[in-house]
């Protein structure tokens, strides 16, 4: 069964992150379900960006996937266990909380962020909750799909929301939205659904962005170790194999840290036993198309939104020079020609975010404060008189401006250069606006150049058979010099030819 199996971080409460995240993947776990917490990424603590930033690092060293979870128990309120939530009066807490778990999510890569309605309070009548909850989902849901991250709501025993029948409800409530996809946990499935498990699968299977498990009994709310419990595994996983499930399985035993170590490796061995898996790093299987594969960052298709791009700017704007620059720019917008050029001293280039530089950040905010009849006409003046940082930064900013289609040339220029900043940079999620022609060309050109396919925006998805047989074309050609593709060419052509019958 092709499978991919994660943990819970709040089932290794006594362990620090980094060495809870050693210990999962020196075990053998494809990924992490990541609980934003006091002690695990603090998302409230001062150097969040530089954090996020040096996580990221660590998840792709480890080859590890991370889906980020909101279940904290005390992080908003020390005193109420998981209050505030979107039914509560203070509900702008809550929703500030989940905007920031999208951004994290968005920075790490994430494959989804997963989150729940909680308890109604005594004192929130049930329709007033409701409404509450419509909004808050909506809100968030929408922050999320401009980040490229999918929702992942989970019904809870308890809860206002709890059951599949209620996760209906509400997804139709906000009008079936691509982006508000469901979390499902199969213990749960187990305590009070009342179709089988395996049933409850295959009826989640379209809407499913991340799955927990652990073993439960029927009518008990309580998450046991596997065995413990009631659930016959094998044809759940089946299940979950068949539909076509490709996110994180993620062990969700958050009363185990006691025993963490442990009670991860005995899960981990139960599950690839139930899934037939053998446990051999060779053996795991990829990440789903569009997802980060094991020790790459993700693609670029989710950019960073302006004010998370801002935010990361903090710690490194020069006396407030960002601040001043883009008060200019929004009562003058031709003034960006002469701050454009001026942001890389005065903002530096470090890191500041995985993949953008300070640089690059601040040019991209400039760009984002460009009222929509003249962003497209600076956009492309940048580009011509920029250097190369300016030009890539161009290119990179290029998903955030209301352009449409109108800047496509500048992809063109970029490509056909031999700067493999730019090339790369041409082939992120503005690339969607290349015809199909050209975009198969750029891809062999990034073979050619050796340039890592992992730049290239949503490429498990547009690869078809006519890239395929240049892709072959290009193998024949290197091996009657004696010379083979690039490891990752090479895989997608071993896929393609499999998947198209070549």
């Amino acid at each position: 069964m092709n499978l991919r199996f994660g943990y819970g971080t709040n089932g290794f409460a006594n362990h620090r992150l980094s060495d809870a995240l050693a210990v999962l993947a020196d075990l053998g776990y494809d990924g992490v379900a990541l609980t934003l917490d006091h002690h695990h990424l603090d998302p409230y603590a001062p150097g969040l960006a530089r954090r996020v930033s040096g996580l990221a690092t660590r998840l792709m060293e480890l080859g590890l996937s991370v889906v980020i979870e909101t279940g904290a128990r005390y992080l908003l309120d020390p005193r109420r266990k998981h209050a505030p939530t979107l039914l509560h009066d203070e509900r702008e807490v809550r929703l500030d909380f989940l905007l920031r778990a999208v951004s994290i999510a968005s920075d790490l890569g994430a494959e989804a962020v997963s989150c729940w309605s909680g308890v109604r309070p005594p004192a929130v009548d049930a329709q007033l909750a409701w409404d509450r909850l419509v909004d808050g989902c909506a809100r968030l849901t929408e922050a999320a799909s401009k980040a490229g991250v999918p929702v992942g709501f989970e019904p809870e025993p308890g809860m206002f929301v709890q059951d599949l029948s209620g996760w209906r409800a509400l997804h139709r409530a906000l009008g079936m939205p691509r982006a508000f996809g469901l979390t499902l946990d199969l213990g749960h499935c187990r305590c009070l659904e009342p179709e089988p498990v395996a049933d409850c699968v295959v009826a989640a299977a379209p809407w499913l962005v991340n799955v927990q498990i652990e073993d439960m009994r029927r009518g008990v709310h309580e998450h046991l170790e596997f065995g413990e419990g009631e659930i016959d595994f094998p044809p759940v996983l089946r299940a979950l194999a068949d539909a076509g499930y490709r996110g994180l399985v993620g062990v969700e035993l958050p009363r185990h840290s006691h025993a963490a170590p442990d009670v991860a490796r005995r899960s981990l061995a139960f599950l690839r036993a139930a899934a037939g898996q053998s446990g051999a790093a060779t053996d795991r299987p990829a990440a789903a198309p569009g997802m980060r594969a094991p020790g790459q960052r993700r693609p670029s298709g989710a950019v960073p939104a302006p004010e998370v791009l801002r935010a990361a700017l903090a710690g490194v704007d020069d006396g407030g020079w960002l601040d001043e620059a883009l008060r200019r720019v929004a009562a003058d917008p031709s003034v960006i020609s002469r701050l454009f050029p001026a942001a890389a001293r005065r903002c530096g280039r470090a890191e500041v975010l995985p993949g953008w530089t300070a640089d690059e950040a601040a040019r991209a905010v400039l760009l984002a404060m460009l009222p929509a009849e003249r962003a497209a006409v600076q956009a492309r003046a940048l580009y011509r008189h920029g250097d190369a940082a300016e030009k890539r930064a161009v290119l990179r900013a290029l998903p955030l401006l209301p352009v449409g289609a109108s800047a496509v040339e500048l992809l063109h220029d970029a490509i056909r250069t031999n700067d493999t900043r730019l090339v790369a940079a041409a082939l992120g999620p503005y690339a969607a606006h290349l015809d199909a022609a050209a975009w198969r060309q750029a891809v062999v050109k990034c073979v050619f150049m050796g340039i890592a396919l992992s730049c290239v925006d949503d490429l498990d998805h547009r690869a078809d058979s006519e890239l395929a047989a240049m892709l072959a074309g290009v193998a024949d050609e290197r091996h009657a010099a004696g010379r083979e593709l690039p490891a990752d060419a090479a895989a997608l052509l071993a896929r393609l030819k499999a998947e198209k019958g070549i």
